[in-house]
């Protein structure tokens, strides 16, 4: 179950990085500060 100031279950998502749209998870930040953004229907004509 996810709660504040819980670790983040691993995961893997589409992510665009220097141009390209690439496959990332959060265990290749390991170490790193992180902020995840999301933004649902997001380039959709809903």
């Amino acid at each position: 179950m996810l709660a504040v100031g819980k670790p983040a279950p691993d995961f893997t998502a589409p992510a665009y990085h220097q141009g390209k749209i690439k496959k990332i998870s959060l265990s290749d930040l390991k170490g790193k500060w992180v902020s995840l953004w999301f933004y649902p229907a997001d380039f959709t004509f809903v």
